[in-house]
């Protein structure tokens, strides 16, 4: 909901880096473009991927209007340390952007960064339910994602990681009879469940929070590139791209989705643009194929 409206969204995952600065932005123009050149795909919001951005980029969101999840980077190992490191900070960065009317979800942990032994480790559990019911604590309004992807315990939005390649296949797993029950017997990554004992679906929304992944390397300096899956030309991108939007738009247990990736980062060759921000296909069939219109891939 946004102003009490239903608002299906239409997020696309950014890293936040540039091909000299790295994660710092080169100029306020840049991060302007990063805003506007989301908008022109299509999307109506982003997920800042394991990054506290620069409030210049929040101030664009703000002004230009492009809803943000925000998301604490995650610490390599789970220690003490680590822990009292990320809830300082976490409680820096939200009490730093609550003002911002662009930020409309915070997200402590993702994929079980950090607390790798959910299943099997109290003070793992422990540590993202604390960080849920602080984020909770120190803002109401929002919702709070405890850890995205998978693992899910204290949350407020259910996120779904699934980089199936196979549009038909992703279409099938989700289009069933009793989709929320086929869903939570299935098993992520690595053989990971979707929630832990105890925590059982009480109704949150269902997002499809990271999928697509599509590798193009069309203008890659880096010897190894990589995605989820990959197509050799505009075409294939196109089509394969097209196909995957359609299912993430027609699905009807999804309240929303969040697009793997916004810009390539060093061997991640899965972005929409290259690194330096240029368009792989034209930026007016990126947005078609975002709000799901079936695109003609032989005028490419």
């Amino acid at each position: 909901m946004l102003n009490g409206r239903p608002y299906p969204l239409r997020l696309v995952l950014d890293q936040g880096y540039w091909t000299d600065t790295l994660m710092t932005a080169p100029s306020d123009d840049a991060l302007k473009r990063d805003v506007e050149l989301a908008k022109a795909m299509g999307f109506n919001g982003v997920r800042k991927h394991q990054k506290i951005e620069d409030p210049r980029y929040l101030y664009w969101a703000d002004k230009l209007g492009l809803l943000v999840w925000e998301e604490m980077p995650s610490a390599y190992r789970f220690s003490a340390r680590a822990i009292e490191r990320s809830v300082r900070e976490w409680i820096e960065a939200i009490e730093r952007d609550y003002s911002h009317p662009c930020v409309i979800v915070w997200v402590p942990f993702n994929e079980s960064w950090g607390v790798p032994n959910l299943t099997s480790t109290q003070a793992h559990r422990n540590a993202v339910e604390a960080l849920y019911h602080l984020t909770r604590t120190l803002d109401a309004t929002r919702p709070v994602i405890g850890n995205d992807g998978w693992e899910a315990s204290a949350t407020d939005i259910l996120g779904i990681h699934d980089y199936e390649g196979d549009p038909e296949k992703l279409r099938a797993k989700y289009e069933v009879a009793d989709p929320v029950r086929t869903l939570f017997d299935q098993r992520r990554p690595g053989g990971r469940i979707l929630t832990l004992d105890g925590f059982p679906h009480r109704g949150q929304p269902i997002v499809l929070t990271e999928f697509g992944g599509i590798a193009y390397d069309k203008s890659s300096t880096v010897v190894y590139t990589w995605g989820y899956s990959r197509a050799n030309n505009e075409q294939e991108y196109a089509e394969l791209y097209s196909k995957l939007l359609q299912v993430a738009n027609e699905t009807f247990m999804f309240s929303g989705f969040c697009y793997t990736q916004f810009a390539d980062t060093f061997q991640e060759a899965n972005g929409l643009l290259t690194a330096d921000r240029v368009p792989k296909i034209p930026l007016e069939t990126i947005s078609a194929a975002t709000r799901g219109t079936r695109i003609d891939v032989t005028r490419i």
